[in-house]
C-alpha cells in the first residue's frame, strides 16, 4: 500500500521533472538556432544586408571582423592575451507606480 504522503511525492517529483525537461527542451532549441546562425562579415555591405531583411533586423547572426575600443579594451584574468570591448550597453528604466495599499512604488 502506498501512503498519501508518498504519492504527493511522486506526483511532484514527476511535476518537477516533466517542468525541468521542458525547460531544457525550449532552451535547446535556442543554442541550436544560435549555433546554425549565418557567419557575417563586419564590412560595407552589411548596411544593405540589414535594410534588405525584413523588418529591418537580422535575427540570431554572427558577426566576424575587426572593432577597436572607445577608450581602452577589456583584458581577461583567466587567460593571457585575451582583450574584449563592449559594444553597447543598454540601460532601461522601469515606469514606477506608487501602490497605495502596499505604500510602495
Amino acid at each position: 500500500p502506498i501512503s498519501p504522503g508518498e504519492l504527493l511525492c511522486l506526483g511532484s517529483s514527476l511535476a518537477f521533472s516533466g517542468l525541468f525537461y521542458y525547460l531544457y527542451r525550449r532552451k535547446a532549441r535556442v543554442v541550436a538556432r544560435i549555433q546554425e546562425a549565418p557567419k557575417l562579415q563586419v564590412d560595407d555591405n552589411l548596411p544593405a544586408l540589414v535594410s534588405a531583411a525584413e523588418g529591418r533586423c537580422l535575427p540570431y547572426v554572427a558577426l566576424e571582423g575587426i572593432v577597436l575600443p572607445a577608450q581602452a579594451a577589456l583584458t581577461s584574468h583567466y587567460h593571457e592575451g585575451l582583450q574584449g570591448v563592449i559594444q553597447k550597453l543598454l540601460l532601461k528604466e522601469h515606469r514606477l507606480i506608487w501602490n497605495s495599499l502596499a505604500r510602495s512604488w
